[in-house]
């Protein structure tokens, strides 16, 4: 286990935020933030751990978080609007994407709700976890798991072009998603289209959660599926399994 970060990375003032938390080993940021939180720290505190021995996705999943090898972060955000909320993964993604074009080999798509791809390979995961007090929002924990190296057990992965270091990646992610978490209200037109442009499943047929072809996503984020009948459902929460 390491005792000291890995490096030194930006500051609170490069990366626009409250607070940096730079940490060697943590289980996972994810429950760092929420620890944070509780004991009252503002939003703009952003936690970034060098290596997660438990670090988890969407599900509980687990998300491979080796030291030196991608960037496991989470940032405690207060919003004040409940639908912003409801559509942050879906923001977060085309912040990310937008932000970190430049540094991928091909362009970035999205697959919804929340995870982020290059090149067919899953470059980044998002989890947004929510906590609430007396019918509002307190806090939302934003974690973000970004490779910078393909693992080397998971054919399915990918990572930004050979090179990029976490304060590359970071200079440019942490300003896009503070940005894309301060915004209120539901999906504009625009966004609606700007994640259609990148979307991976549009037209394409899934077998889970329910069986049907995609088509889009509303302004509340959820996902268009029209079945074979020719019935359409908007799905809000689930993994998609291409047929």
């Amino acid at each position: 286990m390491m005792d000291t970060p890995l490096e030194t990375l930006p500051g609170s003032a490069e990366l626009q935020v409250h607070e940096v938390v730079h940490l060697a080993t943590v289980a996972s940021t994810m429950d760092e933030a929420h620890l944070l939180a509780q004991q009252g720290a503002s939003a703009g505190t952003l936690i970034i751990a060098d290596e997660q021995t438990a670090g988890r996705g969407r599900g509980g999943n687990a998300w491979e978080s080796i030291a030196g090898t991608g960037i496991w972060c989470t940032l405690i955000e207060r919003p004040a609007d409940p639908a912003a909320v409801d559509v942050l993964s879906i923001r977060l993604g085309l912040a990310i994407a937008r932000a970190l074009d430049g540094l991928a080999a091909a362009p970035i798509r999205l697959k919804w709700p929340n995870d982020v791809f290059v090149g067919g390979g899953k470059l980044a995961g998002i989890l947004v976890e929510a906590r609430w007090r007396e019918g509002g929002i307190d806090w939302v924990a934003i974690g973000i798991g970004l490779n910078l190296q393909t693992p080397k057990f998971n054919a399915g992965a990918a990572a930004l072009r050979p090179g990029i270091t976490r304060s590359d990646g970071l200079r440019l992610m942490i300003p896009a998603i503070r940005e894309a978490a301060r915004m209120r209200g539901i999906l504009s037109l625009q966004e609606q289209t700007d994640w259609l442009e990148r979307d991976l499943s549009l037209d394409r047929t899934i077998t889970s959660p329910i069986a049907g072809v995609v088509r889009g996503i509303e302004p509340n984020g959820a996902l268009r599926v029209e079945d074979e009948l020719g019935v359409m459902h908007e799905l809000r929460t689930g993994s998609l399994v291409f047929a």
